[in-house]
């Protein structure tokens, strides 16, 4: 199978490593920089420094560049483009290959800011703008993509309303320490992966500021009935949120130690400003961008989220961390449901 992904950063690496190494396969990958010099040392020194220092690209896997690679004729010689850019990076990429014939997916999780609508949208809205006719889906889930390159078992789910995509995906990368797992309910699995890294956020904080295990057990609890809550209000199914891209990628953005989104609420409780700690990460924490994109979408549906809300409140500088947890814990008594 010959696959093609569009984005060097940790996770498209890690992917494209993952599926060039797998002994069960016979897969031909390629993986695509947007920076000349970055695909240059990659491939003479078969390592991505800036992202994956300490894993070696296997020999296989080839290293491209340019704008030639989103021609329409070399777009459809593959089996399978994975888009692997960060969210704000998405909307481009599925212009270049709106015309594509074979099965795209995309990697990236969050809402999409603002642009042509009042609302920050999902990837597949984002694709019904701008790419209708394409054959398109995503793989999510709960994944590091440092874990991934090394080989450490990992659960994914491939969500498309296109059989031929979610087959697609399941050949690419389903293997000896990949499992990928279809679904059909997109809205879901969209849903859980963006509002997860706002709630890691919020666990971030609350354990930076020693708050105890009770209070993250509340937060990750009460937070996966906020992300439950707008993704039915959207469409999708209560029970996509007790899978891998519902709870397990909640649970493992909140308490990892190498989730971005979580570092950034540790961070802020120890009193870093917004700018020191997204600086200090080195790579894009997507819950930081796609936080007010939540909260609007959800207070255009009527949904209540609290969590949401102070988080997007403290990373506006309108409340303090000690603030946000007050805010929460004044709130009036309700029944669980």
């Amino acid at each position: 199978m010959k696959i093609r992904i569009f984005g060097a950063g940790a996770w498209g690496t890690a992917l494209a490593i993952s599926a060039s190494r797998d002994p069960e396969s016979a897969h031909r990958v390629s993986l695509w920089a947007r920076d000349p010099m970055q695909a240059q040392a990659m491939l003479t020194q078969r390592v991505n420094r800036r992202y994956l220092p300490d894993v070696r690209l296997p020999d296989s896997l080839q290293i491209e560049t340019g704008a030639a690679a989103f021609d329409g004729a070399q777009a459809d010689a593959a089996d399978l483009v994975i888009i692997a850019t960060p969210m704000a990076g998405l909307r481009a990429v599925l212009l270049e290959l709106q015309r594509c014939t074979v099965p795209v997916a995309w990697l990236c999780k969050g809402f999409e800011a603002p642009v042509d609508s009042q609302f920050g949208l999902l990837g597949h809205e984002v694709a019904q703008q701008v790419a209708p006719d394409l054959l398109s889906g995503i793989l999510s889930g709960p994944s590091f993509a440092l874990e991934v390159a090394r080989g450490q078992p990992t659960a994914l789910v491939a969500a498309s309303a296109h059989v031929a995509v979610r087959e697609a995906l399941v050949q690419a990368f389903h293997g000896s320490s990949l499992r990928v797992y279809a679904s059909d309910d997109v809205v879901g699995v969209e849903v859980g992966g963006a509002v997860k890294n706002v709630l890691a956020i919020a666990t971030g904080l609350c354990d930076g500021m020693q708050l105890g295990l009770n209070a993250r057990a509340a937060l990750i609890t009460r937070g996966l009935a906020e992300m439950t809550r707008l993704g039915c209000a959207l469409g999708a199914r209560a029970e996509t949120f007790m899978g891998l891209s519902g709870l397990g990628d909640l649970v493992l953005t909140a308490t990892g130690d190498l989730s971005r989104n979580r570092k950034v609420g540790l961070l802020l409780a120890q009193g870093r400003t917004l700018e020191q700690a997204v600086d200090s990460l080195g790579h894009v924490a997507e819950g930081v961008y796609c936080a007010r994109a939540v909260v609007q979408r959800a207070q255009g549906l009527g949904v209540d989220m609290p969590i949401a809300q102070a988080v997007v409140a403290l990373l506006d500088g309108e409340i303090r961390p000690e603030q946000a947890v007050s805010r929460l814990m004044q709130r009036v008594a309700r029944g669980e449901a």
